[in-house]
Protein backbone atom coordinates (compact mmCIF):
# COMPACT_ATOMS: atom_id res chain seq x y z
CA UNK A 1 0.00 0.00 0.00
CA UNK A 2 1.37 3.37 -0.96
CA UNK A 3 0.60 6.02 1.87
CA UNK A 4 1.44 9.80 1.71
CA UNK A 5 1.82 11.53 5.14
CA UNK A 6 1.66 15.04 5.13
CA UNK A 7 3.17 17.33 7.86
CA UNK A 8 2.70 20.97 8.28
CA UNK A 9 3.17 21.59 12.24
CA UNK A 10 6.36 22.93 13.33
CA UNK A 11 8.84 20.04 14.63
CA UNK A 12 8.96 20.55 18.52
CA UNK A 13 6.03 22.15 20.58
CA UNK A 14 2.95 19.75 19.26
CA UNK A 15 3.36 16.38 19.27
CA UNK A 16 1.82 16.35 15.77
CA UNK A 17 5.51 15.77 14.02
CA UNK A 18 6.42 12.99 16.64
CA UNK A 19 3.03 10.99 16.03
CA UNK A 20 3.09 11.44 12.56
CA UNK A 21 6.34 9.94 12.19
CA UNK A 22 5.79 7.05 14.54
CA UNK A 23 2.94 6.13 12.23
CA UNK A 24 5.19 6.49 9.38
CA UNK A 25 7.74 3.90 11.02
CA UNK A 26 4.67 1.53 12.52
CA UNK A 27 3.62 1.34 8.45
CA UNK A 28 6.64 0.35 7.44
CA UNK A 29 6.96 -1.97 10.33
CA UNK A 30 3.68 -3.79 9.66
CA UNK A 31 3.72 -4.22 6.14
CA UNK A 32 6.91 -4.98 4.05
CA UNK A 33 5.19 -4.01 0.88
CA UNK A 34 4.39 -0.63 2.22
CA UNK A 35 5.54 2.48 -0.01
CA UNK A 36 5.25 5.50 2.24
CA UNK A 37 5.79 8.95 1.12
CA UNK A 38 6.55 11.80 4.44
CA UNK A 39 6.14 15.61 2.90
CA UNK A 40 6.85 17.67 4.76
CA UNK A 41 5.09 21.63 4.71
CA UNK A 42 4.90 24.70 5.98
CA UNK A 43 7.12 24.81 9.51
CA UNK A 44 7.51 21.06 9.28
CA UNK A 45 10.43 21.45 7.13
CA UNK A 46 12.22 22.56 9.97
CA UNK A 47 11.98 19.15 11.44
CA UNK A 48 14.82 17.84 8.57
CA UNK A 49 17.09 20.24 9.50
CA UNK A 50 20.57 18.25 10.15
CA UNK A 51 22.37 18.58 13.79
CA UNK A 52 19.46 18.21 16.24
CA UNK A 53 19.89 17.96 19.78
CA UNK A 54 17.64 17.21 22.16
CA UNK A 55 17.57 16.72 25.99
CA UNK A 56 18.43 13.25 27.11
CA UNK A 57 14.87 10.73 26.96
CA UNK A 58 13.31 13.57 24.49
CA UNK A 59 12.25 12.44 21.19
CA UNK A 60 14.50 13.90 18.50
CA UNK A 61 12.93 14.24 14.84
CA UNK A 62 15.79 14.16 12.71
CA UNK A 63 16.69 10.96 13.95
CA UNK A 64 12.70 9.72 13.39
CA UNK A 65 13.27 11.05 9.55
CA UNK A 66 16.51 9.29 8.99
CA UNK A 67 14.58 5.80 9.99
CA UNK A 68 12.05 6.87 7.93
CA UNK A 69 14.77 6.98 4.78
CA UNK A 70 16.36 3.98 6.16
CA UNK A 71 13.24 2.06 6.25
CA UNK A 72 12.63 2.66 2.57
CA UNK A 73 10.00 5.44 2.68
CA UNK A 74 10.66 9.12 0.83
CA UNK A 75 11.18 12.32 2.92
CA UNK A 76 10.05 15.09 0.94
CA UNK A 77 10.42 18.93 1.80
CA UNK A 78 8.27 21.77 0.33
CA UNK A 79 10.92 23.83 -1.78
CA UNK A 80 9.05 26.80 -1.42
CA UNK A 81 8.31 26.56 2.23
CA UNK A 82 12.34 25.96 2.80
CA UNK A 83 12.88 28.97 1.38
CA UNK A 84 11.03 30.96 3.42
CA UNK A 85 12.71 29.91 6.45
CA UNK A 86 15.78 30.29 5.12
CA UNK A 87 16.42 26.39 5.10
CA UNK A 88 19.00 25.31 2.50
CA UNK A 89 19.54 21.74 0.79
CA UNK A 90 22.90 21.32 2.50
CA UNK A 91 21.16 21.78 6.02
CA UNK A 92 19.07 18.89 5.82
CA UNK A 93 19.27 15.38 6.95
CA UNK A 94 20.61 12.69 4.45
CA UNK A 95 17.98 10.69 3.20
CA UNK A 96 16.01 13.98 2.67
CA UNK A 97 15.27 16.33 -0.50
CA UNK A 98 13.61 19.19 -1.42
CA UNK A 99 10.54 18.92 -3.59
CA UNK A 100 7.52 21.07 -5.40
CA UNK A 101 4.45 21.21 -5.26
CA UNK A 102 3.75 19.66 -8.60
CA UNK A 103 5.62 16.13 -6.86
CA UNK A 104 3.61 16.24 -4.12
CA UNK A 105 0.26 16.25 -6.57
CA UNK A 106 1.69 12.93 -7.93
CA UNK A 107 2.17 11.39 -4.82
CA UNK A 108 -1.19 12.05 -3.42
CA UNK A 109 -2.41 10.99 -7.03
CA UNK A 110 -0.35 7.90 -6.82
CA UNK A 111 -1.22 7.35 -3.29
CA UNK A 112 -3.73 4.58 -1.72
CA UNK A 113 -4.38 7.13 1.45
CA UNK A 114 -3.35 10.53 2.05
CA UNK A 115 -2.87 11.23 6.06
CA UNK A 116 -2.67 15.16 6.71
CA UNK A 117 -0.57 16.05 10.20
Amino acid sequence: MRTLIVINDPPYGTERVYNALRLAQALSKNDRDAANTVFLMADAVLSAKAGQKTPDGFYNVERMLKRVSAGGGKVLLCGTCMDARGVTDAEIVDGARRSTMDELAAETIAADKVLVF
